[in-house]
């Protein structure tokens, strides 16, 4: 089942900047058009032969490099020990040499096998590949993910762009609340992950059109790399890999496609401009089962209107994974929930209808499990802050209540869960922090955005307020736009289809003239777009001599991360280096530099450790 803890909550508004954050990296590398023509073409039921060489490319390549850099998973080591800082010092074209040498004659390097803790006591595997191999699976991944949207259920929401928990939910509340399916099939997969079948996955990959021997070739032998410690697996997709969340979801999509062909994608001989022109017609015309699908990773639900219909469904599901996907159901936990009597679970959401004057309408709460393990989470933390002592831990406390409330927002019960959360932890709130409690707190922007109104106890830690567990109200869950898409100009979010001000031909010149590490020439890029184009000194246009400054030298310890460094033009560059008075006084003859801008320039200077250039300008 789809797993969720304290790490996933706190993550929840950073992974919806990163999708966001991808399209504008997409176009740095002027992979947009060719992932849009994937798209397209995907639609209309083409076959795809040549998407090794797509792959290989040497935008796709820095593509992959400059979307999993920021990743917390990339600062992780494999068995090789390298992570994403051995590459960022890596020369440009050495790192694009490397990954396309590897791709050539592919073979996976040992995959380094870790266990994660559960809240029931149990261990989940995780499988971490060697940073190498998981900048390939990226670069695989940007290619392939276009197809396969084309292809994929419309209510599947789980690891795909744009998709949430909160659209999932949405959608389950709305086939209780408006089109009255109180009947709930819950089906529980045992060890999805590593139960897929290779040759299957395979299979189901040619059939959605990725039909490159090159590309099927090297998935294959991704699938069967060695995990340390363990050998070579005949089965099962490794949680941690970066294309594993893909590859799920193309083996469970021809389930999604055999359940939603028998009501849902029915199809019939007319042509209806909306579903429920075509459910009606069904359901005065024909005998089908009205039954309707949501789907997250691997956790998925049937909504029926007749107990009958999910007596069937659940017995045909069962023996439909046994005999296509050789997949066995937790008999245990799978079951069948009329929603009007007792509670069904999703994604850490308890769901239930009350009756309302004459309609039964859906309530939500956290589940107990996750109610017990906010509280542990929240122990936890309390604990090490007390012991540590510093801003730090305290500001990590923020983030974990601050990532449980977004998450759990969109219960419409949320805020009774969390007013038992706080009077749970009353007591050891009291206790952990008797001792380091400060009677002055700074309220962090996102404190004043978000409680504010507060008018219950808080507690002060080494001078910073720390945000009120019981202070949540409830935010509606929006269902998902079909109409948004990363693959079509229509469907892009309007902040990443317009750059602010920056030029494509500059953008395209840098992409053909790398210069330094990878590192240095990827936030190169990203400078220019955060600049808005412009010299941050002078304000003027960046042209093509357009230069990178390191605002601490390497001389004296400077790196190549984005902090340090700004985007300038070649003149002003020179101005901030430039010691012999002569050489200062000719630049400054043929180009007139206000005050303000001798100033910023002066700020520089003095940072490399330069002297000042007096000027009457």
């Amino acid at each position: 089942m789809y797993h969720t803890d304290a790490k996933d909550f706190i993550k929840a508004s950073k992974r919806k900047t990163l999708k966001k954050t991808i399209l504008r990296y997409n176009e740095y590398y002027q992979m947009q058009t060719i992932f849009d023509n994937l798209y397209k073409q995907s639609q209309q039921g083409s076959a795809f032969h040549h998407l090794y060489e797509i792959i290989t490319s040497q935008e796709n390549i820095l593509l992959a490099y400059r979307s999993i850099k920021r990743n917390d998973g990339s600062k992780t080591s494999g068995t090789n020990r390298h992570n994403i800082h051995y590459w960022e010092k890596q020369n440009v074209e050495d790192y694009i040499s490397y990954m396309q040498d590897r791709l050539e004659n592919f073979q996976p390097m040992p995959i380094r096998r870790v266990e994660i803790p559960k809240s029931n006591g149990k261990k989940r595997p995780l499988g971490i590949p060697c940073i190498e191999d998981r900048l390939i699976q990226q670069a695989i991944k940007q290619v392939l993910e276009p197809i396969c949207e084309a292809k994929f259920f419309e209510h599947s929401y789980g690891f795909r762009p744009n998709r949430s928990t909160e659209n999932a939910l949405a959608y389950a509340v709305k086939k209780i609340n408006i089109d009255k399916c109180y009947f709930v099939v819950d089906i529980d997969i045992k060890g999805f992950f590593d139960n897929v079948n290779h040759g299957k996955l395979l299979k189901q990959l040619y059939t959605i059109g990725i039909q490159d021997k090159r590309v099927l070739s090297i998935i294959s032998k991704m699938l069967k790399a060695e995990i340390k410690g363990i050998g070579i697996p005949d089965k099962g997709v490794p949680q941690g890999g970066i294309l594993s969340p893909l590859l799920a979801n193309v083996v469970l999509n021809e389930l999604d496609q055999w359940i939603t062909s028998q009501w849902q994608n029915f199809e019939t001989k007319n042509n209806f401009s909306f579903p429920q022109n075509k459910y009606r017609h069904l359901r005065a015309k024909s005998k089908l089962k009205e039954i309707y699908l949501v789907r997250y990773a691997d956790e998925f639900k049937i909504f029926c209107k007749k107990k009958e219909d999910a007596h069937k469904i659940f017995h045909a599901v069962q023996q439909w994974l046994k005999e296509r996907l050789s997949l066995e159901i937790s008999l245990e936990k799978s079951k069948i929930t009329d929603v009007r009597k007792s509670s069904s679970e999703f994604l850490g959401f308890k769901i239930r209808a009350y009756k309302k004057k004459k309609k039964w309408i859906a309530r939500t709460h956290m589940t107990q499990k996750a109610q017990d393990k906010a509280v542990s989470t929240i122990k936890e933390q309390l604990e090490v802050m007390k012991k540590s002592n510093c801003v730090k831990e305290v500001m990590n406390y923020n983030s974990i209540i601050s990532g449980l409330h977004n998450y759990y927002k969109i219960a419409t019960e949320v805020n009774l869960d969390f007013t038992k959360i706080h009077y749970k932890l009353l007591t050891c709130l009291k206790q952990k922090l008797k001792s380091i409690r400060t009677k002055k707190g700074y309220k962090t922007e996102e404190y004043h955005k978000k409680y504010e109104k507060y008018k219950g106890k808080t507690y002060n830690v080494k001078g910073i307020t720390l945000y009120p567990i019981a202070c949540i109200k409830t935010n509606r869950p929006l269902l998902f736009n079909t109409e948004k898409s990363n693959y079509t100009k229509e469907g892009r979010n309007i902040l990443h289809k317009e750059l602010n001000g920056t030029d494509l031909e500059i953008l395209n010149y840098m992409k053909h003239h790398p210069t330094g590490t990878v590192e240095l020439n990827d936030n190169r890029m990203s400078l220019y777009s955060a600049q808005r184009g412009k010299d941050p000194i002078t304000g003027n246009p960046l042209i093509e001599s357009l230069e990178v400054h390191h605002i601490l030298p390497r001389s004296q310890g400077g790196q190549d991360n984005y902090e340090n460094l700004i985007l300038i033009n070649d003149n002003t560059h020179r101005l901030i280096h430039v010691v012999n008075s002569d050489m200062i006084e000719y630049y400054l003859r043929y180009r007139t530099y206000p005050k303000k801008v001798i100033d910023k320039i002066n700020e520089y200077r003095m940072k490399v450790g330069n002297e000042r250039i007096m000027s009457e300008r």
